[in-house]
């Protein structure tokens, strides 16, 4: 493994304005009649509103998104077209996409926003990508917001065997499991397994009321681990994906279950080696070998090395070099790779991944601006991390236990050797610094 970079050599100019003003005026563009883009990405409106207010969140604060993106308060068109009626805000339309039959939200409502039902099929993702807007406008308490409902969509989707389906047509992905887990936290519903009466027995082999089995769960996504490179597929057997990747850690984080990788030969460390073998020459990072690199993995990877304690193993000036050599100067936004369109998807992994590295930080003073952190396991900004009341467990740079802020009360598992913290640490460049409220 190569020394650890910790020298600051990123150079290049970061378009703050630009990218602020193409995530804004991206919900005109889509919502135009005559948008292709906005044709093909219908069904997943619900994903692509919380990419866009989620970037927008790392560079501006609460208030200034709320007016630029109409999150609470119905907002006029900032389009063209000045016949369009007024839209709703965002949280509302979000209630729109509420699929009452089914208690999950589905990936947009189609049509007037009082039309009921929803005509999309409610999903895991988009219910999280809900729940996640729903975070960021501090509107999880909205009365329309029927918490045991959604729960009880979550728990419906586990199989038998642990794992979970997106919805009722029955596909099966870890990302679902990651999803549901997400999902139960931000409703503050997810049972924690007590590893030290479970782990050896057959305890807790059912639901039960209603909640999800959390062991069989567990249990489940470590039945996806490949003992090859440490990595993780979509399904037991499946080629390892970085995407998964994440999702698998990013699951066992929130579950508190983080040990039980050491119960797998090399560990985590095995994984991180794996992981840190993405980089490629250009400084990106790939989803699987042979691959080109592409923005995304900027969070997909180091979202999985910063729970795993582990940033340091890949060399993030080059990373943060690849990453705003991808940024459209022209019009703002990111792209996968140098020289392609943008789009809002990698903008906001991009953006994500400067966070995760400090470099977003660093560019701070020039635009006169306090951008705020992302949090690598949720996928929020640290402070609505935090404000939530999250908890999560990740691993140290050094030793692979918890680190702590010493003003920071702390819980202590004797089983698992590791601590859960109110505010935990997660490395940056070698040092640690305290993100908030973590799962």
């Amino acid at each position: 493994m190569s020394a650890p970079n910790t020298q600051n050599t990123v150079t290049g100019p970061f378009y703050d304005d630009l990218h602020v003003n193409y995530i804004v005026s991206l919900g005109d563009k889509l919502d135009s009649p005559s948008s292709y883009e906005g044709a093909v990405t219908e069904h997943l409106r619900m994903s692509g509103v919380y990419w866009s207010l989620a970037a927008l969140s790392l560079l501006r604060g609460p208030e200034d998104v709320d007016a630029l993106m109409g999150l609470t308060e119905s907002a006029p068109s900032k389009g063209e077209d000045t016949t369009r009626p007024v839209r709703p805000s965002i949280v509302d339309w979000v209630f729109a996409c509420y699929d009452e039959k089914s208690g999950g939200f589905g990936g947009n409502c189609s049509g007037a926003i009082h039309e009921s039902p929803c005509p999309h099929d409610a999903h895991l993702l988009y219910t999280l990508s809900a729940l996640q807007i729903l975070a960021i406008a501090d509107s999880l308490h909205d009365q329309r917001l029927d918490k045991d409902a959604v729960e009880k969509f979550v728990s419906g989707l586990q199989n038998p065997d642990g794992s979970f389906s997106g919805d009722k047509w029955g596909e099966i992905d870890t990302r679902f499991t990651y999803c549901a887990f997400s999902c139960l936290a931000l409703l503050g519903r997810l049972p924690l397994p007590d590893w030290g009466d479970c782990q050896n027995s057959t305890n807790g082999s059912e639901k039960r009321d209603g909640k999800i089995n959390i062991h069989k769960a567990v249990r489940y996504i470590l039945s996806c681990r490949n003992c090859f490179d440490g990595g993780f597929g979509s399904v037991p057997g499946a080629e390892s994906h970085a995407g998964q990747v994440f999702c698998c850690i990013g699951a066992l984080s929130i579950a508190h279950s983080l040990h039980l990788l050491n119960q797998h030969e090399g560990g985590a460390d095995i994984l991180s080696w794996w992981l840190a073998e993405r980089q490629c020459d250009s400084g990106g990072l790939n989803g699987r070998p042979e691959k080109q690199a592409d923005v995304c993995y900027s969070w997909w990877i180091l979202s999985a090395l910063s729970i795993l304690g582990k940033v340091n193993w890949i060399d993030t000036s080059k990373l943060g070099l690849f990453i705003l050599n991808c940024q459209d100067e022209d019009d703002g936004g990111i792209a996968d790779r140098p020289n392609d369109m943008p789009d809002v998807y990698h903008t906001f992994f991009g953006l994500s991944g400067l966070s995760l590295i400090g470099k977003l930080s660093e560019f701070c003073g020039e635009h006169g601006l306090q951008y705020r952190d992302i949090d690598p396991i949720f996928a929020l900004p640290s402070d609505v991390v935090q404000r939530v009341g999250l908890r999560a467990q990740v691993m140290s740079v050094s030793t692979g236990e918890m680190d702590s802020s010493t003003t920071i009360p702390v819980v202590t598992n004797p089983h698992i050797k590791t601590k859960l913290y109110r505010c935990v640490t997660v490395p940056r460049n070698h040092k640690t610094i305290a993100l908030g409220n973590f799962q």
